[in-house]
């Protein structure tokens, strides 16, 4: 099950017959060696992309497993955790400290793509995915046993975000080798896994600490994260040979296209107001009325809660906001994938991402229960648009046989908003200690991300309407 292929040399666009020496590009020359019936095999199995079958969708399923068990694990499950060891077992760390576990968690999720991305175009899949997967285990596992906080940084903030960040840049990845004109529907698919997770575990955190306590929670947690990636790891294969792409780490040849270079910089930016938030559990977002000096977020999910709980609502209903907002995101991810195969990726994270951007602006006012709910539910539907269509673009500017390395490198790049995010947001809220000033700040990057986005749009259709 795991032994790898060996690479094939190969640097002309898939599916096509390979043009003469003389008018292939310097970073595509073929090597003087390359068998014309590899180059053929290649070419054929390149241009005969399924888009269905059992094996393709055993795939997607293998990838919806995996972005459960990271970003739907990592980034959701967050504030049962900050919570626990604000009140238990870190109580002499502040709460600024013990975010930074969560913070440095999220940001390795992205960091790992640039040399996972190239791995995979060489070839190493199901080692490096399997090795990940049973080190994102055994990390789970450990977690429950870590007692003092560098035990918990090193293992569920630097361990867990890296093993996470290797798996999920690997499953999004293979996804183009099995899906052409279906490849919107099937990251919508995929990315239901985050709003799954985002669900399940947050509830069964808070459910089962008071019941078996916390060490056999994260134990539960870690028997689900076996499960799905015991599945994951038996049905996930790449189609295509591997291709010995020219270059290393970086292929900065992608860099002359001025559509990829702006989408890069609109990754950070976007993640920056929508993505560094950290989840809270209630009793931390109590503590935020009453201490502000600390908190490290700054968008909406973060502090819908304690706009609940400020105009009155109980405190278990306003927990179940994060919970009513990752199930109308996984609406929204499902419909913005099924719109992207009919009229692209950036007509449907353009106007979906501005909304979830206007919303940012204008949560601060919601004052009743209803409003709040509205704000949790549109919110949730259209911030899920944007990452679950964030690896598309890049997929589609450049050659299937260079995706891993083209999308680990803006992952990578990405992973630069998920870092600075919480230190920007969290300076500016010390400094207004309010709801409004924060807002403000995630929506203005936010509706910056959507400028770009339209910019990326032009560059890659060179006119002003079309499917993009």
């Amino acid at each position: 099950m795991l032994k790898e292929k060996s690479p094939v040399s190969l640097g002309v666009e898939h599916g096509v017959i390979p043009p003469a020496p003389e008018t292939i590009r310097d970073d595509q020359k073929l090597p003087d060696k390359t068998s014309q019936d590899i180059t053929d095999k290649y070419a054929k199995y390149a241009g005969e992309v399924p888009d269905g079958g059992f094996k393709a969708w055993s795939v997607v399923l293998a990838s919806m497993l995996t972005t459960f068990c990271t970003f739907g694990y990592v980034n959701s499950s967050w504030g049962v955790f900050q919570d626990y060891y604000e009140r238990v077992l870190l109580p002499d760390k502040s709460p600024s400290t013990i975010a930074w576990i969560g913070s440095v968690q999220y940001t390795f999720i992205y960091l790992p793509g640039l040399a996972t991305g190239r791995l995979f175009d060489l070839g190493y899949f199901k080692i490096p995915y399997f090795v990940a997967s049973c080190g994102l285990i055994a990390c789970t596992f450990l977690t429950a046993e870590c007692k003092q906080y560098w035990q918990l940084l090193l293992v569920q903030g630097v361990f867990t975000g890296l093993f996470s960040g290797i798996i999920y840049a690997q499953a999004i990845s293979v996804l183009s080798h099995w899906f052409s004109k279906k490849k919107g529907i099937v990251l919508g698919i995929v990315s239901i896994g985050t709003s799954l997770g985002g669900t399940l575990f947050p509830i069964a955190g808070q459910k089962l600490i008071p019941h078996v306590g916390f060490q056999w929670t994260v134990r539960t947690f870690g028997f689900m994260v076996l499960f799905a990636l015991g599945i994951a790891n038996l049905v996930i294969d790449r189609r295509l040979p591997p291709v010995n792409v020219e270059g290393g780490l970086f292929n900065l040849s992608a860099f002359r296209n001025p559509a990829y270079t702006i989408y890069c910089i609109s990754g950070i930016t976007c993640l920056l107001g929508l993505y560094t938030s950290r989840s809270y559990s209630l009793n931390t977002f109590t503590e935020v009325q009453h201490d502000r000096d600390w908190i490290t977020s700054s968008t909406v999910l973060t502090y819908l809660p304690v706009s609940a709980t400020a105009v009155g609502m109980s405190d278990n209903f306003s927990f179940y906001f994060l919970a009513i907002a990752n199930a109308a995101s996984a609406l929204g991810r499902l419909s913005a994938g099924f719109l992207a195969d009919r009229i692209g990726p950036l007509n449907v994270m353009i106007p979906f991402t501005g909304v979830a951007g206007i919303l940012t602006f204008a949560w601060p006012y919601a004052s009743s229960q209803g409003a709040l709910i509205g704000v949790s539910v549109i919110y949730g539907f259209a911030s899920g648009t944007y990452i679950s269509l964030l690896v598309a673009p890049p997929m589609a500017m450049g050659d299937v046989g260079d995706v891993g390395r083209r999308v680990g490198m803006f992952l990578t790049i990405a992973a630069l908003g998920a870092l600075l995010g919480t230190p920007i947001s969290g300076m500016i809220n010390a400094r207004t200690g309010g709801f409004k000033d924060p807002g403000f700040y995630a929506g203005a990057i936010v509706m910056f991300s959507v400028l770009l986005l339209f910019v990326v749009r032009y560059l890659h259709l060179g006119r002003l309407y079309g499917k993009c």
